[in-house]
């Protein structure tokens, strides 16, 4: 099996984070198995922003699934991508919702699903939701397994 991981700007070599995720670039390798039918997942367990009033780090874990087409999310782009929120202030359903757009822009996948769960605010946490559509039928889709925020214990 090969891949072709040509015109990948970021893979195999140092590269900074970048400053703000509209500057981010968000890369792509042909799906090697595109007539299948199957979900890929990415849990980043440590997502930040800052909160775009008080500039207060906020705290979330997004999980991203997608059934792919054509195209994969190349993942060290997408680590960058995601990283490049640290600095920037968005509210949590900017964040959470831009992230699954910038993707399905990318790769155009059969479906794409997010949830985005966030470390309480003022005491509140905030949980948001977003897919292209309904699953395709016959694909596995898993729980999230993302517990709700339950305090301490």
């Amino acid at each position: 099996m090969t891949t072709d991981a040509s015109g990948l700007t970021q893979l195999g070599a140092p590269t900074p984070i970048p400053a703000d995720p509209a500057r981010a670039v968000l890369e792509r390798v042909p799906n090697p198995h595109p007539d299948a039918l199957y979900l890929a997942r990415f849990s980043a367990p440590e997502f930040t922003s800052i909160c775009p009033v008080t500039s207060q780090p906020d705290f979330g874990h997004l999980v991203i699934d997608y059934a792919p087409a054509d195209w994969l999310v190349e993942s060290k782009s997408l680590k960058l991508f995601l990283q490049s929120f640290r600095n920037h202030g968005a509210f949590h359903e900017d964040c959470t919702v831009y992230v699954a757009k910038r993707i399905a822009e990318t790769i155009a996948p059969r479906w794409l699903r997010i949830g985005g769960y966030w470390a309480p605010r003022g005491g509140i946490p905030i949980d948001v939701f977003w897919q292209t559509g309904p699953a395709p039928a016959g694909l596995w889709v898993p729980d999230q397994g993302v517990p709700g925020y339950r305090a301490r214990g």
